[in-house]
């Protein structure tokens, strides 16, 4: 940084460099706070349980097939029906853990559809098989 005290030679046209750096190192620290702002889906990772693998009978299982037809662990279900009988399903369970089985033709809007019925029916959480 050049700085004049008072020469013969007049004006001096230079940049003041001060503001432009305050600026810039104001801009990195806000920067540094946006991406340490964690975003995204909270997911947890399947832990292996410590008395064995979940048996059939344990897991609740909605599916769901190419053409729409519900099933809750292979009893056939009413898509109108659905809501009411998870919730009596889930008031009889301790573990509130269902898994949604659904046809890879289906959009995802539909199968969206049933996780949104089985977290209002009472699920505390919805895996996808």
């Amino acid at each position: 940084m050049a700085m004049s005290l008072g020469s013969n030679k007049g004006v001096s046209a230079s940049i003041n460099m001060t503001p432009m750096i305050d600026v810039l190192l104001v801009l990195i620290i806000i920067f540094m706070v946006i991406q340490s702002v964690p975003t995204g889906l909270e997911a947890s990772i399947p832990q292996p349980s410590p008395d064995g693998p979940a048996t059939p009978e344990r897991a609740l299982v909605i599916q769901v097939d190419a053409s729409g037809a519900l099933r809750i662990n292979q009893d056939v279900v009413d898509a109108q029906a659905l809501a009411a009988r998870l919730g009596e399903i889930l008031k009889l369970r301790a573990d509130k853990t269902c898994f949604v089985k659904a046809a890879a033709s289906l959009d995802f809007q539909d199968v969206a559809r049933i996780i949104d019925i089985a977290k209002s029916a009472g699920a505390s959480r919805v895996g996808l098989m």
